[in-house]
């Protein structure tokens, strides 16, 4: 038996930052080393995406995961038991093949990442190495730029505002510990603003500010707002992106804006947006469109696609196969990576791969369920994905995310310099597209 083999394998049940049950494997090597991993959650879902098991019934409000813990302990662990933790395609084949499902459905999605990251973390200690470091990166990478919510709307704040995400991008940053600096100012200062207009009502579940905005446009008016009472320049040291979730508030064929009071086509949806983007420093907007809406994500990438980031989530959900389609639709020129979408790393890898294969943008992200687990900032400056997305300034699941990449910054011979403006889909182009 090599020294990469894996001797054992344990599951655990852990609670996530909603304080809902989740999944925690622990696998080791005869090496004696080990690695640990945990499966996020989310609640805004793409129908595509790999399937949570739940055990259901009223314990937990049925989130409970005794089954899936079960599966690992019956089926998961004989089944790698004796396997080389060094190859990371093979084991993520014999999870796949062994649920037999096209989304994860008879194990759970929950279970298969989490082990299939386990495993990765477990191969980088016996290797001795950073996880970072054992998935490609060296001292050379460069660190993920962070795009960072301010405010929480959608499935995330109550649906208090229609639109998911106000986040920011600090395109005009160095380094990573400058983007966080500027990004604390904002943070801070959006807070104040919101207060002081008795429009603060608490905080999300990817800690942004829950708002009592009287309008979807109100966000972005008190974003940009944020932006300029920290110090910084609008477009140019801080720029706004969006997640519309658009699927979250799609009815039939139409888009039914709550807060706004308006039922869209997509062809007014996409006029809303243009507006935005007209008069707003917006660099990046996600899911502008339903997942089952392509031909509204066709048009809105043929009328900005040149311009600014759009971005596939719902509509892509961390799927190779998903991501080659509209490549060839020419429906996003950026995909999401949830590696909890896809089930397993090496699935994530090849929707990652894909979206590089036509120079796509890739941003990697977390969910709106976390926990302390910081697979993703180790897979992002690893592979040498360009952006990162954890939520917000605030909430010890996402501040560890942020903090442990500081960590890796130390070990970077650039000291955390981030990616050109010019990388990106947005380039050194004005903020307000016409």
């Amino acid at each position: 038996m090599s020294e990469s083999s894996i001797t054992r394998i344990q599951g655990r049940r852990l609670w996530d930052s909603r304080g809902r049950p989740t999944i925690e494997i622990e696998i080791t090597t005869a090496s004696g080393k080990t690695g640990r991993a945990i499966a996020p959650a989310g609640a805004s879902k793409g129908s595509g995406e790999a399937v949570d098991l739940r055990d259901g019934g009223q314990k937990f409000d049925g989130y409970d995961v005794t089954n899936a813990l079960n599966n690992i302990k019956t089926e998961i662990r004989p089944a790698l038991l004796g396997q080389d933790v060094y190859d990371q395609l093979n084991i993520d084949r014999l999870l796949i093949d062994l649920d037999g499902t096209g989304q994860k459905e008879r194990l759970g999605g929950n279970a298969l990442i989490a082990t299939s990251m386990a495993a990765a973390h477990a191969a980088a200690s016996t290797a001795g190495l950073p996880l970072w470091k054992y998935l490609g990166g060296n001292e050379d990478s460069i660190l993920p730029t962070p795009e960072i919510q301010i405010f929480g709307g959608g499935a995330h704040a109550g649906n208090r505002v229609d639109i998911q995400d106000f986040m920011c991008i600090a395109v005009g940053a160095r380094t990573f510990a400058q983007a966080l600096d500027w990004t604390a100012e904002v943070y801070r200062m959006a807070g104040r603003l919101m207060e002081d207009a008795g429009k603060l009502k608490g905080v999300a579940d990817e800690g942004g500010y829950w708002p009592d905005f009287a309008s979807n446009e109100e966000g972005l008016m008190f974003l940009a707002r944020s932006i300029e009472e920290a110090g910084l320049r609008t477009g140019e040291d801080m720029a706004i992106s969006l997640d519309i979730a658009a699927s979250q508030f799609r009815e039939g064929n139409h888009y039914v804006l709550s807060r706004d009071g308006r039922k869209l086509g997509s062809g007014e949806l996409i006029e809303l947006l243009a507006g935005w983007i007209s008069t707003y420093p917006i660099v990046s907007v996600e899911d502008p469109l339903s997942e089952h809406d392509r031909d509204g994500f066709k048009a809105f990438t043929k009328r900005f696609g040149d311009k600014i980031q759009i971005v596939g989530d719902d509509y892509l959900v961390t799927s190779a196969e998903r991501v080659e389609k509209a490549i060839e639709d020419h429906a996003c020129n950026s995909v999401l990576i949830k590696p909890n979408q896809a089930g397993t790393l090496s699935e994530t890898r090849a929707a990652f791969e894909k979206a590089g294969s036509a120079d796509w943008g890739s941003i990697i992200s977390a969910r709106s369920g976390e926990s302390e687990d910081c697979s993703i900032v180790h897979i992002g400056t690893g592979w040498g994905i360009k952006q990162i997305k954890v939520g917000s300034f605030s909430r010890s699941e996402r501040m560890a995310k942020w903090n442990e990449a500081l960590r890796i910054s130390e070990q970077l011979d650039n000291a955390g310099a981030l990616h050109s403006s010019k990388s990106f889909p947005w380039g050194d182009k004005s903020h307000k597209i016409k």
